[in-house]
């Protein structure tokens, strides 16, 4: 016979103010045009480097942008890319939102999209894994540990493993980024809708062709405030043991 041990109860001392900091941390796309010091950039990709790293490759890089003329440049790209959304996904809202609340955001799209060159800073995460090292007796051994039917599925998916090999590598450390600016009082958002025009991107930012890009978070001191955010209650989406 075993006996379930205690759960231990977290000290109300020890609850901390890093859950204040996630239920207030929304997209803030609304940003002053006044520049971010360097230094406090270079504080928020150090928070980033500090996320997982698969097998400790550490194979991210950052690219940030604050140079005016660069991000002039990147503004008809951001538009093209924010039309393309608006007109296909983001057309209409997720079910379930109400539509007013809807219409706040897209408002704020629009503005972040019609004032892109304004943006303080942009960071640019960027991932590559080194080439694998497979030899045939490790392939073997790996096919007879997962099995005839689970090797074969695999194969049918390795692009989509690879890419979520990747995402799991930079994500990550994006909402490190995207925690650090919060608790440093920064307005910034996560998107992937430069992925639209990926090559045009790389091409302006001078990123090399085997690089992949992640994600584009424009950073800045907010115009608006923080607030909590709304998700749906935890009740609604655990599935405890089972789904």
């Amino acid at each position: 016979m075993t006996t379930e041990s205690p759960l231990r109860e977290v000290p109300a001392t020890e609850d901390p103010t890093l859950f204040a900091t996630m239920s207030t941390m929304r997209a803030m796309r609304r940003l002053s045009p006044e520049p971010v010091p360097w230094e406090t950039l270079e504080r928020l990709v150090q928070a980033a480097v500090w996320g997982p790293s698969g097998g400790n490759m550490q194979a991210y890089e950052y690219v940030v942008v604050t140079d005016r003329q660069v991000m002039a440049d990147l503004a008809p790209l951001w538009k093209r890319c924010v039309d393309a959304y608006l007109a296909t996904t983001g057309k209409y809202a997720p079910k379930g939102m109400d539509e007013a609340a809807y219409g706040r955001m897209v408002a704020a799209i629009e503005y972040q999209r019609d004032h892109f060159a304004d943006t303080p800073a942009l960071i640019v995460p960027c991932y590559r894994f080194p080439e694998p090292r497979l030899d045939e007796e490790g392939l073997i051994a790996s096919a007879v540990a997962l099995g005839p039917v689970a090797t074969e599925r695999l194969m049918t998916t390795q692009d989509r493993f690879q890419a979520l090999a990747e995402g799991s590598c930079v994500y990550p450390g994006v909402q490190n980024l995207l925690l650090a600016a919060r608790g440093l009082g920064l307005a910034a958002n996560v998107t992937i809708w430069h992925l639209m025009l990926e090559e045009e991107w790389k091409e302006a930012l001078g990123i090399p062709e085997e690089m992949r890009t992640f994600a584009a978070v424009p950073v800045g001191w907010p115009k608006g405030n923080f607030g909590p955010v709304r998700r749906r209650p935890v009740a609604e989406v655990v599935h405890r043991d089972r789904w």
